[in-house]
């Protein structure tokens, strides 16, 4: 083992120098992967492992640089880093208590922790899943499960309707599917001009599904939405869901983590109301993918959805210690720890500074934007996800074209017609002069390539 850790502290010097030099990487073809890289697995040892391996690693795109904003994470934060690697050579699973030992608590303290911190009562509990997508699964199940507990056994017989925004993650109808509800069930409650769903659409949404003898169970509200980083308003989603008994879950994925900012927690108020919730560490507070959590208010339909007996693994201990008796998964790595290590280290103070951080840069972008009569601005305050376009350039030639010649990593997004860049603020890690660098960037690159984007512009007008 004393030669791999001399290795990787060696690869990972690399890495360091050419995220510093380089921090966009050339990116490879998908068509020429296997041509420019030694990735094809043989009978025979690799006699050059260190030169291949050196070389995957350079030619992976570089997610923790100044100039990544592509997608909803980013950045590299040194103590929750720390966290990973102890888990990796901890090799715990997180199944039982036998396994995991202390491990348990340290998942149990993030969760209940997150439990007091948005006001659920003493009944609430919660687990880590696999993802985003996973924990909103989860919270469909728990639904389903509270709506008719004989669906675990019987299978569903009825017409069980589900709703969510129209901009919200992709994820609700592809649960839906694979929860025998169907994609044609969901509802897409349309939204306002933020994004936002509108509370009155869905009220009636629901009146109509219950007219026609279908059976709604379950509302999706999402706390930052994947494009324009919107905000649903809780408590009349709440209020709605009341009214008619149907489960509320606010997806927090994206930007959740506001529960740890006074300054911007108003974003998500009412979110005591819900029946659950989900939050991406990975996504605000910059740990290591994966690290998502999803809570209910519920810890009884936790239990009823996911417990099962297994005598060759519940050997010991209570319940309450056993994780796997609330999670979708038996075996599952210790994504708590990384969380815990960043947590314990800066506090809850600085874990606020974290988020704060992120909207403080998403407003200096915004005041650039608004500043520069080349750009075009269709984002808002309160949102990490600034969206906009420059010189008229369609938004996804000029990503692809930045992607392909390494300069930047940025995606683009539609919203109601429009498609835009969106700069994604979601690196703490990033200064105010980094946010600016990026615009010198991509004023540097259009300029220089001034011939190719005229000729775009002028052929999307006709």
């Amino acid at each position: 083992m004393t030669n791999e850790l001399e290795l990787f502290n060696k690869l990972a010097h690399k890495l360091f120098e050419a995220e510093n030099t380089n921090p966009v990487t050339q990116p490879v073809p998908a068509a020429e992967l296997f041509e420019q890289l030694d990735i094809k697995l043989h009978d025979q040892p690799d006699v050059n492992f260190e030169k291949t391996i050196e070389k995957l690693i350079l030619s992976t795109p570089r997610t923790a640089t100044r100039l990544f904003f592509n997608q909803l994470f980013g950045g590299r934060n040194p103590k929750a880093t720390l966290g990973d690697l102890l888990a990796v050579l901890l090799n715990n699973s997180m199944y039982t208590y036998k396994v995991a030992g202390p491990q348990v608590g340290v998942e149990k303290e993030i969760l209940h922790n997150i439990c007091d911190r948005i006001g659920y009562p003493k009944t609430s509990d919660g687990t880590f899943a696999p993802g985003g997508s996973m924990s909103n699964f989860m919270a469909m199940v728990m639904a389903r499960d509270t709506f008719n507990e004989r669906i675990k056994t019987e299978g569903v017989q009825q017409k069980l309707i589900v709703y969510t925004s129209a901009e919200s993650h992709y994820s609700i109808p592809k649960n839906a599917a694979l929860m025998g509800v169907g994609r044609e069930q969901v509802r897409y409650v349309a939204t306002d001009a933020l994004g936002k769903m509108i509370p009155e659409a869905l009220a009636i949404l629901i009146k109509k599904d219950l007219d026609d003898g279908s059976y709604p169970f379950f509302v999706n509200a999402t706390a930052g939405t994947t494009v324009l980083g919107a905000f649903d308003a809780i408590e009349p989603l709440a209020e709605i869901c009341k009214k008619n008994n149907v489960w509320l879950h606010v997806d927090g994925a994206y930007c959740g983590s506001v529960i740890f900012s006074n300054k911007y927690k108003h974003l998500v108020k009412g979110l005591e109301l819900s029946d659950s919730f989900s939050v991406n560490a990975h996504k605000m507070m910059g740990t290591p993918l994966t690290c998502s959590i999803i809570v209910t208010r519920h810890k009884k339909h936790l239990n009823n959805s996911f417990s099962n007996d297994a005598a060759y693994l519940y050997q010991t201990d209570g319940d309450d210690y056993n994780l796997g008796k609330t999670s979708i998964q038996c075996g599952r790595r210790n994504d708590a720890l990384k969380f815990w290590t960043l947590w314990k280290s800066v506090g809850t103070n600085g874990l606020e500074k974290i988020v704060n951080q992120q909207f403080q840069l998403a407003e200096v972008a915004r005041e650039y934007i608004k500043n520069n009569k080349d750009y075009t601005l269709y984002s808002f305050d309160d949102s990490i996800s600034v969206c906009f376009n420059y010189k008229n350039i369609p938004a996804q030639h000029l990503c692809t074209a930045l992607y392909e010649h390494a300069e930047l990593m940025v995606g683009y997004g539609t919203f109601q017609e429009n498609e835009f860049i969106r700069l994604v603020t979601i690196n703490a890690g990033n200064s105010e002069a980094d946010i600016l660098n990026f615009f010198v960037v991509l004023e540097r690159f259009v300029e220089e390539n001034e011939v190719i984007f005229t000729t775009e512009v002028i052929s999307e007008a006709r």
